[in-house]
């Protein structure tokens, strides 16, 4: 083998996770190096999932708004674009934020390494670059933040032009007319949204028996109206028997016996931890069968010197949530310990058209437990921002002690609501007497703005008591 070069840490994967890993370790005066397959940084959070998803997402959702409002739009004036089209934003800012996120490496004095890395030893890697050649780096510690990828079934095939999975949609060529998500999760419902607000047919399988279980159920029936006022047609409680894939496009045989045809399919139920090529036999390391691997609190694996973050170890899989965890597992290993923890409550951002977003507990978690809560609502109808903006379209709950008044879960469907979100979260994190439904009604608010909804809410959560 030959001369290794040796780091201190080597923190495999540039994506959220590995970046707030290695900014943490470089800050803190360890020599670090980062190792990263693709040709440039930011990981599958940067050119495949969060940023393209989000951009193509404010381009559909821009030009329903110009088409919704008045004063823009005639019937001559009427705008239209194509998913292919719009990519070409969403690729601007992924150029920006790659920029962006090198220079971060570049003034902190990371190594970036570019090529696909493996163990051969606890404290050894191989790095395959792109020419085929191969490098060897040691280290004292490992931070395995490799992400995760779309779940392929055996029995699908991806290869086929017109079968695509949520990274290889970005490559989409041509302009389907009709197109088959398959998975209503997340990434599906966003999808979903994207492509029907672009005027394509959009047919949206849900393996399960309603759309986001784990919302509040009245925000996941919002959701299921508003996409079926729109056209989505939902098909509930349905698995595939087979997907097939023909010259112009796709057919998908359902158990129930449903038969589909579309212009091609967007597979997405589903994703798996990126471990299975880090050789991770070779530590003593063991995935289990979503490509995850178990971390204590301090973000170590059951091998002392190796920490893993992000998408990799499983909930909440969140972008956010990530860079945390690698920040916190940079202060492990300089420090002995984390001394932070994840907050207990992430809030959730779901980019759908109109999108939500919530935090806390829903009414059906407070019901199953037994807890007296109270309900207060704010309709966006009613705001005067939201009238202003044109942005008319959904709501804000809170749901409080009925005795406490404490804050328990705030869940919000509508314009701007992964943004008014935070104002509620910073009030339920407070202690005590300060996390209560009260502040809203004590505070003013700059008005008209849609952060109103809240102090609306509170007051009509309040009137309900007795």
């Amino acid at each position: 083998m030959p001369q290794l070069n040796h780091f201190d840490v080597i923190v495999i994967g540039s994506g959220p996770g590995g970046e707030g890993a290695a900014m943490g370790l470089t800050k803190a005066g360890l020599d670090v190096a980062v190792i990263e397959k693709e040709s440039s940084v930011g990981g599958g959070c940067t050119h495949w999932g969060t940023i393209p998803s989000k951009a193509l997402r404010h381009a559909v959702s821009r030009i329903i708004e110009f088409n919704n409002n008045p004063i823009f739009h005639t019937e001559n004036t009427e705008l239209h674009s194509t998913f292919s089209t719009i990519l070409s934003h969403a690729k601007n800012v992924i150029d920006k934020q790659t920029k962006l996120r090198q220079g971060f490496y570049d003034r902190n004095q990371c190594t970036i390494i570019n090529g696909t890395a493996s163990f051969t030893d606890e404290h050894t890697v191989q790095v395959i670059h792109s020419d085929g050649s191969i490098d060897y780096y040691s280290a004292n510690k490992f931070v395995i933040a490799t992400g995760s990828r779309p779940y392929h079934p055996n029995d699908v095939d991806f290869s086929h032009e017109r079968i695509y999975d949520s990274d290889s949609i970005l490559s989409l060529e041509h302009d389907p007319r009709h197109i088959i998500i398959y998975g209503a999760g997340v990434i599906g419902c966003e999808y979903a949204s994207i492509f029907r607000g672009l005027g394509v047919k959009t047919d949206l399988i849900n393996t399960r028996d309603r759309l986001l279980a784990f919302l509040d159920n009245e925000i996941s029936d919002s959701l299921s109206y508003h996409f079926w006022n729109n056209g989505v047609i939902i098909r509930n409680d349905e698995t595939y028997q087979s997907i097939e894939g023909v010259d112009d496009g796709v057919i998908v045989n359902l158990k129930s016996g449903k038969k589909m045809k579309a212009d091609c399919i967007l597979y997405a139920n589903g994703r798996t931890g990126n471990t299975d090529t880090l050789n991770l036999e070779a530590v003593g390391l063991e995935a289990d069968s979503r490509g995850q691997l178990k971390v204590n609190s301090n973000y170590q694996t059951t091998v002392a010197h190796i920490y893993a973050v992000g998408d990799v170890i499983g909930y909440p899989s969140l972008a956010s949530a990530a860079y945390d965890q690698g920040r916190f597992t940079a202060q492990a290993i300089s420090q002995g310990q984390a001394a932070n923890r994840l907050i207990e409550h992430i809030p959730t951002g779901i980019y759908t058209i109109p999108e939500i977003s919530s935090v806390g507990k829903t009414e059906q978690e407070l019901t199953a437990a037994k807890v007296p809560y109270e309900v207060g609502r704010s309709a966006f109808q009613h705001l005067a921002r939201a009238q202003i903006a044109g942005k008319d379209v959904g709501s804000l709950k809170i749901l409080f002690h009925r005795e406490t008044k404490e804050i328990l879960g705030i869940h919000c469907f509508g314009g701007r609501s992964s943004e008014i979100i935070h104002i509620g979260q910073a009030i339920m994190e407070q202690k005590g007497e300060a996390n209560t439904i009260e502040y809203f009604v004590n505070t003013t608010f700059n008005y008209p703005t849609m952060a109103e909804a809240y102090r609306v809410a509170a007051l009509n959560g309040l009137n309900r008591l007795f």
